[in-house]
């Protein structure tokens, strides 16, 4: 199978098309013929090196990517409920910048027929990641959340989440990408010197809650004006959460919560946009493009 992967760590140049030995499905798995993968942050920290406690010990080559869409052409013994030519999206570890992916036949939910490939493929990072935060600092009914970096595919999924949910959002994004939260039922506010006094002055009641996608100045500004740091999660700023007591995301992903916005999605009741879709051979450019940390919507590979 054809892949992007890199035989050493480093800047996006190292990732190169590949040919590497296709996956087998073993028992509980399911392999997927891959349509697209999406491209995340955390994707180019694997790429430069970095791997999560969890994974162990990976060797070279390596794959990035955890997220993905596309058709099932093996079933493992044992599995049940999915079954070869059914269309899926899911989540993995890593190795799904690749034409074929082996997950556990749990991490996979039916893809509607109302979901575009490219926006099934780079679905589950934006609304696990987003109601998995607002379900940890606990955005109730009549609350103001603010999320930082708004615009992103992550503060794209929180917005919608969190407005589901009754609560009033404040969205910090550059200019350009105002008019887009204000579609998505979000309150936008510029970056910059003066945040805080901002967001005061749009949230007189005080503001419950943060999600910070941006880190930096935009995390002063949370423990500024949220009073409860316990209700501040940071997706950025993973090795000073713990000394400045904020959270950082736990729980698991599961293929109930992908499948549910999926069909929120086919149904028109979500919003997920694809910012770019990069052919395999242009997951360089794809990771230059996301380590710029601007844009709104989602960046995905077409496989």
């Amino acid at each position: 199978m054809r892949a992007a992967a890199f035989a050493e760590p480093g800047g996006p140049d190292v990732l190169k098309v590949m040919e590497l030995p296709a996956p087998q499905a073993g028992p509980g798995e399911v392999r997927v013929r891959v349509r697209a993968a999406g491209v995340q942050p955390f994707d180019a920290a694997v790429r430069a090196g970095w791997l999560p406690p969890y994974m162990g010990e990976i060797g070279y080559p390596r794959i990035p990517g955890n997220e993905f869409a596309g058709v099932v052409d093996q079933v493992g013994a044992g599995v049940t409920g999915v079954a070869a030519g059914d269309e899926v999206l899911g989540f993995s570890r890593l190795f799904a910048y690749a034409e074929y992916i082996v997950v556990a036949a749990a991490d996979v939910a039916a893809k509607p027929a109302g979901v575009p490939w490219e926006v099934a493929g780079g679905l589950t990072a934006g609304v696990q990641t987003a109601e998995l935060a607002i379900d940890g600092i606990g955005v109730a009914d009549g609350e103001t959340l603010l999320v930082h970096a708004a615009a992103g595919s992550v503060g794209t999924a929180a917005v919608q989440i969190a407005r589901r949910r009754g609560a009033t959002v404040i969205g910090t994004a550059r200019e350009a990408n105002h008019d887009y939260l204000r579609a998505l039922g979000a309150i936008p506010v510029a970056y910059g010197d003066g945040l805080a006094d901002r967001v005061r002055a749009l949230a007189p009641g005080g503001v419950a809650a943060a999600l910070d996608g941006a880190g930096g100045h935009a995390l002063e500004v949370s423990i500024e004006l949220v009073k409860d740091r316990g209700r501040i999660v940071t997706l950025v700023e993973h090795a000073k959460a713990a000394d400045l007591g904020v959270r950082l995301v736990q729980g698991e992903r599961t293929a109930e919560r992908l499948g549910r916005y999926a069909a929120l999605y086919a149904e028109g009741q979500f919003a997920f946009p694809v910012r770019r879709a990069y052919a395999l051979a242009q997951a360089a450019e794809a990771h230059r493009e996301i380590e710029t940390g601007h844009g709104q919507g989602k960046i995905v590979l077409s496989i």
